[in-house]
């Protein structure tokens, strides 16, 4: 989905209280910088039905964007939308009424659209396409000497976290001393229960991470000694909640509305390298030893996924 513009100046100041709203409350990050772009896109629906101010909203208009969202086809893979992302849009629209009717907005229609029912316990797991379309995203040219920095990071937190399959945790301990170019492997001293391990990364993956390492990072450290991977832009060390957000504004930039509305943290990147592993015929004790598990089921747990969804994942 593009990033639509709202003409309506009220609707803009809306959306941006929305979004601070749900921040003060308390929300996840996940949230916070999400449902306010569904929000986004109920406006921008309810200006192009001539409905330019909020008071103006009846129970009709919820109906009429509910039906809009569920016979939009997805351009990206074809067919509808899931029910996942159409349960988002409910979700957000819910929200929007109880922050509506907090800050004392009279006569609102209460959303009464039902949620569709979806199974349980699913792992999220991205598609090899997907995560070109992560790429392809950090891969777009910077405006500034800063945005460029933050576009070469993201490409190294994709290498690390999705090319490299490491936990949230293992990446953000990363220092650069951990990464051998000459062998394009990278040695990870702290990983789950203290174990250490070594994971390879490909000529592209090394290509990236000397991009950020020599040509980006060493423009935002402040000093020498300082021997992390990722540093932010005011030159210290990223944490993994911050990584978390640079990735969450990264899935906005894409032009998927069904990839935007997936649950995708860093984790999903380690989850979805290891299926694609297993995909493309590598054995399951080889993934074992990349993922750095402990035992062969948690392993297993991909092929079971792979199963289920009868390799369309």
């Amino acid at each position: 989905m593009k990033f639509l513009v709202l003409k309506n100046s009220s609707y803009e100041h809306l959306e941006k209280a929305f979004r601070e709203w749900l921040d003060i409350l308390g929300y996840c990050a996940q949230t916070v910088y999400n449902m306010p772009t569904l929000v986004r896109e109920f406006l921008h629906f309810l200006e192009s039905n001539n409905v330019n101010q909020i008071t103006g909203l009846k129970q009709k208009h919820y109906k009429e964007y509910y039906n809009y969202i569920a016979s939009r086809k997805n351009l990206k893979r074809g067919g509808g939308l899931s029910n996942n992302y159409l349960n988002k849009q409910i979700q957000a629209l819910g929200k929007l009424y109880e922050y509506l009717t907090h800050k004392g907005v009279q006569n609102l229609p209460p959303v009464i659209l039902k949620q569709l029912k979806l199974e349980k316990g699913n792992v999220t797991v991205l598609t090899q396409e997907e995560i070109q379309e992560f790429y392809e995203a950090a891969s777009k040219e910077g405006v500034t000497t800063t945005e460029e920095a933050l576009h070469s990071r993201n490409r190294a937190m994709l290498t690390v976290y999705y090319g490299c399959g490491l936990r949230r945790k293992e990446g953000v301990n990363l220092a650069i001393d951990d990464i051998n170019f000459d062998r394009r492997i990278i040695h990870v001293k702290h990983g789950k229960n203290y174990k250490e391990r070594l994971v390879p990364f490909s000529k592209i993956g090394s290509n990236y991470l000397q991009e950020w390492i020599y040509d980006h990072r060493a423009k935002l450290v402040k000093s020498q000694k300082e021997g992390a991977l990722f540093i932010g832009v005011n030159g210290n060390p990223m944490s993994g909640n911050t990584l978390y957000v640079r990735l969450k504004l990264l899935q906005q930039q894409i032009e998927n509305p069904e990839l935007q509305s997936k649950n995708v943290g860093l984790h999903t990147l380690r989850h979805s390298i290891a299926t694609h592993l297993l995909q493309n015929g590598m054995e399951l004790q080889k993934i074992q030893r990349f993922l750095g598990h402990s035992s062969l089921e948690s392993t297993q747990i991909y092929t079971h996924l792979i199963e289920k969804d009868n390799g369309e994942l």
